[in-house]
Formats: C-alpha cells, structure tokens, sequence
C-alpha cells in the first residue's frame, strides 16, 4: 500500500507541475496564453500598477515555470507545494478585483476566464493535498526516528 500511496502522490506532483510548467511557459510568447490580459490586468491591480504590464507578465511566466520545473524534479517539494499555494491563491483574486471579466449575464454565469479560475479549486485542492502528506510524512518519521536521525531528516526537508 506504502508504494501505491508513493506512486499516487508522484503522479499528483508530477501532474500539476506539468500544468503550471506548460500555462507558465506559454506565458513567455506575447498573445499565447488566453489568461495574458486578465493577469497582466490583476497584477496591475495588485502591484498599484509599479510593475509594467510586459515586465509582470514575464514575472509570472518565470514563477509558473520555476514552479512547474521544481514540481516535477520533486526538488525542496515542500517549499515550492507551498509558493504554488500562495500562487493559486492569488489566481482567485480576479473574482473580487476584476467581476466584469470573470461574470457573464449573470452571477453565477462565468466567462471563459471565469471557467479558467475557478478550475483552480482543483488544483488548490491538489496541492494542499501534497502539503497534507508531506506534513504527515514528517511526522511520522519524527516520531519513529531516533532524535539525530529526526534533526537530520529535518535540515534535508
């Protein structure tokens, strides 16, 4: 069961890595991505517009793409689970900042960039699911180690 949970987990990050790798990427190419606009415009917002619109967006596209890259590798999978966290966090702010972007003729009626937030939930979802593990994992190994055994477990966390 250990070795399927493992492989389960494995494809989990390697999966969504691949997604931010991929969105992040196409990022990089003026008018690729569908969400160029809508990101330029809330990090525009977010950053009271000090940032420029060409230079945010290729902030993104190396954050999205460092993220994807470090995913996949499974390199200090703690500290980039949770940046892509805070990352997926923020791509909900539009909702709030940006309504006539996200909301069609109705409320509850999304627009293509709406569909294209909100299927973050499951990525969100995903992710605090390998937080989750990593957190128990941790745990656990902590608990069943001898105390050198656990400070070392630790620093190469």
């Amino acid at each position: 069961m250990k070795q399927l949970e493992k492989l389960k987990l494995n494809i989990l990050r390697i999966s969504i890595g691949l997604v931010y790798l991929f969105f992040g990427f196409i990022k990089f190419i003026p008018n690729l991505s569908p969400a160029e606009d809508l990101a330029t415009n809330t990090i525009g917002i977010l950053t009271f517009g000090i940032l420029p619109s060409s230079l945010s967006l290729i902030v993104l596209a190396v954050v999205e793409t460092l993220i994807g890259v470090f995913l996949i590798a499974n390199w200090k999978p703690r500290i980039f689970i949770s940046i892509a966290i805070v990352h997926i966090l923020f791509t909900f702010t539009p909702l709030f900042l940006l309504p006539e972007e996200i909301f069609g003729k109705g409320e509850l009626v999304f627009t293509l960039a709406g569909q294209y937030i909100v299927k973050n939930i499951i990525i969100l979802s995903a992710l605090l699911s390998l937080k989750i593990d990593l957190n128990n994992n941790l745990e656990k190994t902590a608990s069943t180690e001898p105390p050198s055994e656990q400070l070392i477990a630790i620093k190469n966390q």
